[in-house]
């Protein structure tokens, strides 16, 4: 049973991503407008009314932006913890949302697909990165995070591919006409994985079975594609995973479909 990945959107303007098998197709995020995401699925030939649910990571609104009107406009299910759901509940037109509620840590399925959360380190209420597995695979999403964790680590060994941020070049930060305060925030343990932090992060849980990495939520004005994948990838090199194929995300435009194997 082949599994499916895309990521539809990733930077601070928007995130969403969709894993899917034949039969269940999940949306991670929905961070753009409904109708931008609307628009991308069925640019890569998913129809909106056929996903299986919507699952977020935290309530930061470049996650969430879509999801009332998804689920008004389609009959979606939408799947957060207690703390996310509190926090967009409080939000404009939230009490409209109706959640399925699972537990930080906790392991559930939605349809053919196992689905394990765990915590992550970023400032929001109870953050998630995701481990989601048909019969034969796992892909690890993990696109908001201030540190590697020993948890995160092995959460994402074992996976074939995943999905990392890789938020920005520490100099294009440093010399960046932002606010000092901002740039505090983002290189804080609850903050933004640099280019380096993110090619630590795939050593530190790469395996043989780990195939296809893809950076996410590139900095716009810290960061660019050939600085993500240069940093990254001459890093990996070092740490001979040679093998493993590098690709970015963008904001404008869906990446390619992975497939497994």
């Amino acid at each position: 049973m082949q599994l499916e990945l895309c990521v539809l959107a990733s930077g601070s303007s928007g995130n969403a991503i969709y894993v899917a098998t034949e039969n269940t197709h999940l949306l991670i995020d929905a961070g753009l407008s409904a109708k931008q995401i609307e628009l991308r699925l069925e640019s890569i030939g998913v129809t909106p009314p056929s996903l299986s649910a919507i699952c977020l990571s935290h309530e930061h609104s470049d996650h969430t932006n879509g999801v009332r009107v998804l689920q008004k406009r389609h009959q979606i299910p939408v799947y957060a913890n207690q703390p996310t759901a509190n926090n967009l509940k409080r939000s404009p037109k939230g009490d409209e949302i109706n959640f399925h509620i699972f537990q930080t840590g906790a392991i559930f399925s939605i349809g053919d697909l196992t689905l394990e959360t765990f915590h992550i380190p970023h400032d929001a209420s109870e953050p998630v990165g995701f481990r989601i597995s048909n019969a034969t695979t796992h892909i690890g999403i993990v696109t908001d995070i201030g540190m590697c964790t020993n948890l995160v680590a092995e959460k994402l060994k074992g996976c074939s591919c995943l999905v990392v941020e890789a938020n920005h070049d520490v100099d294009l930060l440093r010399e960046a006409p932002r606010p000092w305060s901002l740039k505090q925030r983002i290189r804080s343990r609850q903050g933004h994985l640099s280019n380096v932090e993110a090619a630590q992060l795939i050593s530190a849980s790469a395996t043989d079975q780990l195939k296809h990495v893809i950076l996410a939520h590139l900095s716009s004005d810290c960061n660019t594609p050939k600085t993500a994948l240069n940093t990254v990838g001459s890093l990996l090199r070092l740490e001979q995973l040679n093998h493993l194929t590098l690709e970015v995300s963008r904001a404008k435009e869906p990446t390619g479909i992975w497939r497994s194997q």
